[in-house]
């Protein structure tokens, strides 16, 4: 099982927008230093909107042979067809992926059976581990607890990344799910406590700016090293915060150019950060000895 922080990671860009890949070998390099326990590729946090299909599949086989086993690689491979669906993912596992996170079709607002018919297709079509990824506040779409326990039973879905921030409902899932179904928040701001209440780890956008800082929060979650990891938390909560001041990945990859790890690029619709934002993302990375 994969365990600890798990980062959501950026897909650096130069400032016309091209994929910047020695930018990006340069971070896969700095998580495995750091001891993230996965690098989740082209997720939300990596622009997987404004990727074209080629570039997406282009950049999960890059991610894949630069970590060449030094850790877990989990593909973003959800899209709101499922035949789409189903296509990333096997490029995913060709590709070598440890996973596969798949978002809830976002915009045509299934039902829950058409949820559970959607992700049951693409575990039947592509022998892979498979995350489900929840997060209706972007989706417009909320897979609800019952659905996914249900998921569950399918073999090759291994887990959950809930990004609702809603503790009862974690709460609700750790009780009931099978044994060897990880539960992910997907929420910084409440990742400590969905751990301690027994899920298996973060997928993390605060990880991206304190890669170390996180996987120690992380691992002495885990550990049951309560006081020693909420202390830790509180040295980076104002983070998880004041990276949600615009859209994700706005904040995030403002702030990484301001620590000088990635360049500038982000890709319409998305925009750089507001003026008006960014000196207090700068007093956030400097209150967390990041600047």
């Amino acid at each position: 099982m994969i365990t600890g922080s798990l980062v959501a990671l950026v897909t650096p860009m130069s400032p016309t927008g091209e994929l910047d890949w020695a930018g990006l070998d340069k971070l896969i390099d700095l998580h495995i230093d750091s001891g993230t326990g996965a690098i989740v590729a082209v997720g939300t946090t990596g622009e997987s909107a404004t990727l074209d299909c080629d570039e997406h599949c282009r950049v999960i086989k890059h991610v894949v042979q630069r970590v060449a086993g030094r850790t877990a690689v989990i593909a973003g491979t959800g899209a709101n067809s499922t035949k789409e669906a189903i296509a990333l993912t096997e490029a995913a596992r060709q590709a070598g992926v440890d996973a596969c996170l798949l978002v809830t079709p976002y915009y045509n607002k299934p039902t829950q059976e058409g949820l559970y018919q959607h992700f049951k297709a693409i575990a039947a079509a592509v022998d892979v581990p498979q995350i489900l990824y929840n997060v209706p506040g972007r989706t417009a779409c909320d897979l609800l607890p019952e659905t996914a326990l249900r998921l569950a039973e399918i073999s090759n879905i291994i887990g959950i990344k809930e990004a609702t921030g809603d503790l009862e409902r974690a709460k609700l899932l750790i009780k009931n799910a099978p044994a060897g179904f990880a539960i992910y928040s997907g929420d910084d701001a409440t990742a400590l406590e969905l751990i301690l209440l027994g899920g298996q780890g973060n997928i993390s956008v605060t990880a991206n700016v304190a890669p170390r800082q996180m996987a120690e929060m992380c691992a002495l979650a885990l550990a049951g090293k309560t006081d020693e990891a909420r202390a830790l938390n509180r040295r980076i909560d104002h983070l998880h915060r004041d990276l949600f001041v615009e859209s994700n990945p706005i904040p995030v990859k403002w702030a990484m150019h301001e620590m000088g790890l990635i360049d500038t690029g982000i890709r319409l619709p998305l925009t750089p950060l507001s003026d008006n934002c960014r000196q207090r993302l700068r007093e956030s990375l400097k209150a967390a000895e990041l600047l």
